[in-house]
């Protein structure tokens, strides 16, 4: 069966794929709203259960104070399976869906959280379903849904890592940037860096206060500094806060930075120049808190040749696929840093992630499933082991 007809299967389907995006959309989950986060993984155990047939093995990893990890696995043919990733948190607060409800109009379909990533989900499931009713062969099939991916998956990242050193291939099912995939994202670090001063009137004793703010205000311009766009090196500072009043000499203040790297080599020397910051006053004291939350993906080798099947596979549904290379990290950063072959980006085409334009292309649906599914065909063809 030829991609073109898997998408005409899919299509025949798509009323069933947007009920479950629209159910999906409806259960609210907020990366930190636990209560609402297990209502959803329930609803996700259920789902599964309805459109693929219980799973030969299935583990939900119970997390205090974080959305649970569902691992659910669908035999195939002989060899490694392939892992499908996919997170069912969103940026969304708790009761965002009283005005903005799950609405399809006009070619798009809208709702808080269903570009990213919860069509995603359904991509991946109906992919696989696509080819369990039409009895096409695929690989063993390893959903790993997590509910802390917008938190930096701080819970979830060893059952990912650990899931992926045992598969064949990955793909993540993050929205798309149109119908292009992404093959390269940038390493994540978040630093908190605080200064300690000493506190004082600021009109009688002036000389007797070390100003925290003062120190930061230092470090904030070296840190500035520090950025090379030209090597893909961002360094933001996002928020700034310290003092106690107008006339006081500031005992405290902190920053909150972000940093984006494309390579480890500026990993480290970012490390370097974090670890050298000292402001001019030698009574203030700066600590560094935080980290490096995801590592650079890049596009390997093993990778490059992922992406050319699904660029060949691509062509015949709708156009050629662009290997696009963005700054926001994913759970495919970890999953590139082991070496495992990776594409991301390939569940729904839209726009406006954590943005209240937030949307997918209705007509897009039934070509990304059957992307998905036609990539696992070729992967758990018997040809290829």
């Amino acid at each position: 069966m030829s991609a073109k007809s898997l998408s005409a299967w899919c299509r025949d389907s798509l009323g069933e794929q947007l009920a479950d995006i629209s159910e999906l959309v409806g259960h609210e989950s907020p990366s930190t709203g636990k209560a609402l986060l297990d209502t959803a993984a329930d609803w996700i155990e259920g789902w599964l259960h309805d459109r693929l047939g219980p799973p030969a093995e299935w583990t939900r990893r119970e997390q205090d104070g974080y959305g649970d990890v569902l691992e659910a696995t669908y035999p195939g043919t002989p060899g490694e399976p392939v892992l499908l990733i996919g997170h069912y948190d969103t940026v969304w607060p708790e009761g965002t869906l009283d005005d903005w409800p799950f609405t399809v109009h006009d070619g798009t379909a809208t709702g808080p959280g269903v570009y990213d990533m919860k069509a995603g989900l359904v991509t991946g499931v109906w992919a696989l379903r696509a080819l369990r009713d039409l009895d096409l062969p695929h690989p063993t099939v390893k959903f790993l849904f997590n509910g802390d991916e917008e938190l930096g998956s701080p819970v979830s990242r060893p059952h990912i890592e650990n899931a992926a050193r045992e598969s064949a291939a990955a793909f993540v099912l993050e929205p798309g940037v149109g119908w292009d995939v992404k093959t390269e994202r940038k390493g994540v670090g978040t630093f908190t860096i605080s200064t300690t001063g000493i506190e004082s009137h600021a009109g009688n004793e002036p000389s007797a206060g070390a100003s925290a703010v003062h120190a930061l205000s230092e470090i904030v311009g070296r840190l500035i500094a520090a950025a090379d766009p030209d090597a893909g090196t961002t360094i933001n500072v996002g928020t700034i806060d310290g003092g106690t009043a107008r006339n006081v000499i500031a005992g405290r203040a902190r920053c909150l930075v972000d940093v984006r790297i494309t390579h480890q080599a500026e990993a480290d020397r970012v490390d370097r120049v974090l670890a050298g910051l000292q402001p001019a006053d030698p009574r203030v004291t700066v600590t560094v808190g935080g980290g490096w939350s995801r590592p650079p993906m890049r596009l390997t080798p093993a990778s490059k040749d992922l992406f050319d099947l699904a660029d060949e596979i691509a062509t015949e549904l709708r156009g050629p696929l662009e290997p696009i290379s963005v700054g926001g990290g994913s759970d495919a950063n970890f999953v590139a840093a082991l070496g495992v072959p990776v594409l991301d980006g390939l569940g729904s085409s839209g726009a406006g992630g954590h943005a209240r334009h937030e949307h997918i292309l209705v007509d897009h649906m039934p070509e990304r499933i059957a992307l998905v599914a036609a990539l696992l065909r070729r992967l758990g063809s018997p040809a290829r082991h």
